[in-house]
């Protein structure tokens, strides 16, 4: 058993899997943006194929932990690796779905073309119909199965609503058939039914597909049952493991060095009491 420095109630669930078998490997890592340490001491490996939420109150680096795996900046310490070599910015093996609530009303591409940007984006304007576009039209129509969006896909992608445009962003991110799939707050904006009905797409596109996924979520509850662990930073740390693991009272408290209490509703829903930077955290 290694044991997770940073949380010594359990133990890293992967801490030394061959280098083959993962997708990001982080290895004692920090990220201080100006004078404020954002994390550090960062130790953790994904598997291929695991689907990880990424958790944690608002400003904690759930998003700067994205823009390093896209290679946008470097860590200030330690070593991370995507896919065996250090992140680089247009990597097509790296599919990456922004944080966006909506898309400009006025914007009157249609959901087709827009998805056909993540295959060539630097490109506009009528395709000969050669063997490249047909293989360009059969990725897109690919992408648009994979996220149920074909029924809308030729209409203005300004005038859908929230979320058939996130599935036409999901779709975009999918087109060039990535390998690790990160996701920035997907399911904000999103309804109950709705938020359950894009983890479950995104679990099954990226199962059919063979992709790894990181999803940066402040609600745990529509992923719990589509993701294999959850990847929590809270107060300059990371921690990762089962949801079972890492979201209990016993290892919140510590975390956060506050009394934090993790309660579950007789659906099985669990909601965290005592994260007053984030009382929304983890409620339905």
């Amino acid at each position: 058993m290694v044991l997770n420095p940073l949380n010594p109630f359990h133990p890293l669930t992967n801490p030394s899997l061959p280098p083959r078998e993962q997708v990001i490997t982080a290895n004692d890592l920090a990220i201080r943006l100006g004078e404020r340490t954002i994390w550090r001491g960062a130790t953790f490996g994904i598997r291929a194929g695991e689907f990880v939420a990424v958790l944690g109150p608002n400003g904690a680096g759930k998003s700067t932990l994205l823009r390093l795996l896209l290679g946008l900046i470097r860590p200030s310490e330690g070593q991370v690796e995507v896919l065996g070599r250090t992140p680089r910015l247009g990597s097509p093996l790296v599919g990456y779905m922004p944080q966006r609530r909506t898309l400009d009303p006025e914007m009157a591409v249609s959901g087709r073309d827009f998805v056909a940007l993540g295959v060539d984006g630097h490109e506009w304007g009528f395709a000969l119909p050669n063997a490249a576009s047909r293989r360009k039209r059969d990725k897109v129509q690919a992408a648009l199965t994979a996220v149920e969006a074909t029924a809308f896909a030729d209409r203005p992608i300004g005038r859908l609503s929230g979320g058939e445009q996130k599935r036409l962003l999901l779709a975009q991110a999918l087109v060039g058939q990535p390998r690790l799939l990160l996701l920035d707050e997907p399911l904000t904006s999103l309804d109950l039914r709705n938020q359950s009905a894009m983890a479950q797409l995104v679990a099954r596109a990226a199962r059919e597909a063979g992709i790894t996924v990181l999803l940066v979520a402040h609600d745990i509850n529509p992923l719990l049952p589509v993701v294999n662990r959850v990847m929590y930073i809270a107060r300059g740390q990371v921690i990762v493991g089962t949801p079972e693991e890492v979201i209990t009272t016993e290892s919140l408290s510590r975390l956060y060095d506050a009394p934090i209490e993790v309660i579950h509703d007789s659906r099985g829903r669990m909601v965290v009491v005592g994260v007053d930077e984030d009382p929304h955290l983890h409620q339905g």
